[in-house]
């Protein structure tokens, strides 16, 4: 589940924090970025969980005016259609999921005014009443009612941001990317897989956590050569002046440029434009990509790089 895109954006993070707090503990700072990482495979477990409480919460509904009516002889005769989403309900009984809930002792139980607001507005949608009146029925269907709703209601909303950052400082930059892995999930379930349905890995392979811990510690580890070539390269810049944000992202950049050959130039200086664009000054993606670009020639014309 956690993709390059979001281990470029922790290690900036963990770097960020590690020369800011001045305490240089190389190993610390590296167990604070596994953490990290794990917490945003927390959030991508509980969001997934948050389905199976809205779920539960319709069910409950149906339940108490069930109640209502039960000494009288007038039968409400509730459409079941949302309680027995097969999505939904493959979701519940997922192994993996239960076992998240059961260790992390994870649930959306404390959060029932906000599973009553974000179900009110479900329920209040078109795509929720196209679903329940419509006359077919189908796996698929059910399954994408939920790719729907998670789209509609779950992403950019604001009152699930400032829950989860209550719950968690390490959740406050990682909802948006988070929800692409939600997403993906969503649409690789297969109703054959049943209860033993995979969910996405932490890590996609070994690859990738090799590729987390090395780009940390080469970052730190060689600063003092990717800052000096930083300060030959900027332009009509004294290097003091250079946002400290902008360093970072230059420096875990050029340790990616020189540490990985596998990797094409042009996606890491994309990556890292894109970080500077998020954790930077407006001007910061230009100016980065900019020095990036003449340090890359630079060392292409020292033969000091020679990847394309």
């Amino acid at each position: 589940m956690i993709n390059r895109v979001l281990i470029r954006l922790k290690i900036i993070q963990i770097i960020y924090a590690y020369y800011q707090n001045g305490s240089k503990n190389l190993d610390s700072a590296e167990k604070e970025l596994f953490f990290s990482l794990s917490k945003a495979y927390d959030l991508y477990n509980y969001l997934l969980l948050l389905i199976i409480a809205l779920t539960n919460y319709a069910q409950k509904r149906i339940d108490a005016t069930k109640a209502r009516h039960s000494s009288t002889e007038e039968d409400p005769s509730p459409n079941l259609k949302f309680v027995k989403n097969k999505f939904a309900v493959q979701l519940a009984a997922n192994i993996q999921l239960d076992e998240f809930a059961i260790n992390q002792k994870k649930t959306w139980n404390n959060n029932q005014d906000f599973i009553k607001e974000l179900y009110e507005k479900i329920i209040a949608s078109d795509i929720y009443k196209e679903y329940m009146a419509a006359p077919d029925s189908s796996y698929e269907l059910d399954r994408e009612l939920w790719r729907k709703l998670y789209k509609a209601f779950v992403f950019k909303n604001e009152s699930l941001d400032q829950l989860l950052e209550e719950q968690s400082l390490y959740w406050n930059d990682d909802k948006e990317i988070v929800d692409t892995f939600v997403l993906k999930t969503i649409k690789r379930f297969e109703e054959k897989q049943g209860a033993n349905q995979p969910l996405l890995p932490e890590f996609k392979d070994e690859e990738d956590k090799e590729f987390t811990r090395r780009l940390f510690r080469r970052t730190i580890l060689n600063e003092e050569y990717y800052r000096l070539l930083i300060s030959e390269n900027v332009k009509n810049w004294n290097f003091d002046r250079v946002a400290f944000m902008d360093v970072i992202i230059m420096q875990c950049a050029l340790a990616e440029i020189l540490s990985f050959p596998n990797i094409p130039i042009s996606v890491t200086l994309n990556e890292y434009v894109e970080i500077a664009k998020l954790y930077s000054t407006p001007k910061s993606g230009s100016f980065i990509n900019g020095t990036l670009d003449g340090i890359v020639n630079h060392l292409k014309s020292s033969d000091k790089l020679t990847k394309n």
